[in-house]
């Protein structure tokens, strides 16, 4: 609370106007899809109806300087990131029919991602297992490793634990979200041991032409000890999910938790970009021949 004194009782009204960061936009008839993670504040001044002081002019000038600094403080520094015209370039794998689109250049600040294509698109059965029974895989992934960046689509079946039922009509994001987590561990625990590593934040579902898409957002332990030293042991990541023929198709992005402001709007461009296509004479769906590796 800012309290004023009866001096200061001729200055300009102000108002302050505050969106919800949380708050989020969902097209549904162009896939469209954009979230507000940013504060913007407004301060508004209505100018007094008699004329001031000198005296009273100053201190009124040096208080709104006072007041537009403080509110400066409160926006992040990056948050431009989210606006600004960024250069994408797209990837499309026609071998499991799917496309996304990536950040590769920030025009306005002269900075240029260092992506390196860690995996190559390939088929379900050759693809590099994320757990021990091998049923979800990495179909492909880019990494970005001086900016702490990972790119990855994974493909494996529903687990029945928490989608029980066939119609993925009734599927809730948050089910989907806790299926894909369920797999998702190189450790040799348990589904719920998996899951533990995991704090899912936000899941929401959206029809695409005619494709159902759930999106989640979740954090992951970097350490699988809890005895890990550093401040911010968390890798932040959004994903989104969908399905065909039996199996699920799930792209995620993700970057340290301390650079999420910086980086995370850019992340969600890429995972509301995610595709299914058509499939092509290219196309090799994850059922044919699972366990030929060549």
């Amino acid at each position: 609370m800012v309290v004023l004194s009866p001096s200061l009782l001729s200055l300009p009204t102000l108002h302050v106007l505050r969106y919800d960061p949380g708050s989020r936009m969902v097209s549904h008839k162009n896939g469209n899809y954009s979230r507000r993670l940013h504060e913007r504040i407004t301060v508004c001044c209505s100018l007094p109806s008699k004329p001031a002081s000198q005296d009273v002019l100053w201190r009124r000038d040096l208080l709104l300087f006072a007041l537009a600094s403080s509110f400066y403080t409160l926006l992040p520094s990056s948050g431009c990131l989210a606006e600004e015209d960024v250069k994408m370039a797209s990837l499309v794998d026609e071998i499991n029919a799917y496309t996304y689109s990536y950040p590769v250049e920030l025009p306005s600040k002269k900075f240029l991602f260092k992506w390196v294509e860690s995996r190559k698109p390939e088929r379900y059965s050759s693809a590099a297992p994320l757990s021990p029974d091998a049923r979800l895989r990495i179909v492909s992934e880019r990494v970005d490793i001086a900016d702490n960046l990972i790119i990855s689509v994974s493909i494996g079946p529903p687990n029945i634990q928490f989608l029980k039922s066939k119609d993925k009509k009734t599927w809730a994001a948050k089910d989907v979200a806790d299926s894909v987590l369920s797999d998702k561990s190189a450790l040799r625990v348990t589904s719920s041991q998996r899951m533990s590593e995991s704090s899912v934040l936000d899941t929401h579902a959206s029809e695409i032409d005619g494709e159902q898409y759930w999106y989640y957002e979740y954090l992951v332990r970097k350490s699988p000890t809890k005895s890990a030293q550093e401040p911010n042991p968390y890798r932040h990541y959004v994903a989104s999910t969908a399905e065909r023929e039996g199996y699920l198709y799930s792209l995620s992005a993700s970057t340290l938790s301390q650079q999420w402001t910086k980086m995370g709007p850019l992340l969600e461009q890429t995972v509301a970009s995610f595709r299914l296509l058509l499939p092509t004479d290219n196309y090799v769906p994850p059922y044919k021949d699972p366990w030929r590796f060549w």
